[in-house]
């Protein structure tokens, strides 16, 4: 798919989807957070992680409403191994600030499937953190089994495809400032026409 044409396919994508959550939401979720954070932490001079790329919305949200001394760091991590549990951390980018005997909060866009993220902090606690705390701007609620809670919760989603404020759809759509979710017809980037329905878009 050509630059064009993927241009094309992500107004496609918007055209097929539904707005689930408001920017209003979003921003009034997130300042509930900070408080919650700052009651929790405002002592401990924190160490706070952001898991890019989903959470660079969050966090941009979410940082200048913490109003008392911490320390920012990025990670950028995949899981490898095991599909469905375990597994072992590949780092694309690893946190150069130590964690060793730190209160570490690590922010994600959202708690899914929860692997990946439950394996991020058993990482950073073996290495050495003292305390790892995860916020989520957002917890898909699906209904399966997830490895770990997240201590901070911005909003709940439906178990939809969904994406803005840093999710994505196909890789795009992150700087929307709502929530959507894709709609059964949603076009898809393998199918044969831009048109044509996509039956598996929400399983992505």
């Amino acid at each position: 798919m050509s630059m064009p044409e993927r241009a094309v396919f992500a107004k496609k994508l918007l055209n097929h989807a539904e707005r689930i959550v408001t920017s209003d939401e979003v921003q009034s979720a997130v300042k509930r957070l900070a408080l919650e954070i700052s009651s929790d932490l405002k002592d401990s001079f924190p160490l706070v992680l952001s898991v890019m790329g989903g959470a660079v919305v969050f966090t941009g949200y979410l940082l200048p409403l913490l109003q008392f001394p911490l320390e920012f760091d990025v990670l950028k991590a995949s899981r490898y191994g095991d599909t469905t549990g375990g597994g072992e951390m590949r780092w694309s980018l690893k946190p150069k600030t130590s964690v060793k005997d730190r209160v570490v909060l690590l922010l994600d866009d959202i708690l899914d499937e929860g692997e990946t993220l439950a394996l991020i902090r058993e990482v950073l606690l073996a290495d050495g953190a003292s305390k790892v705390l995860t916020a989520v701007l957002t917890d898909k609620e699906h209904g399966r089994p997830k490895p770990m809670k997240s201590d901070y919760i911005g909003l709940p989603l439906p178990d939809r495809y969904v994406f803005g404020c840093g999710m994505d759809a196909y890789g795009l759509w992150r700087n929307l400032p709502d929530i959507y979710a894709l709609n059964p017809d949603a076009p898809s980037p393998d199918a044969p026409s831009p048109d044509a329905p996509s039956p598996d878009a929400l399983n992505a």
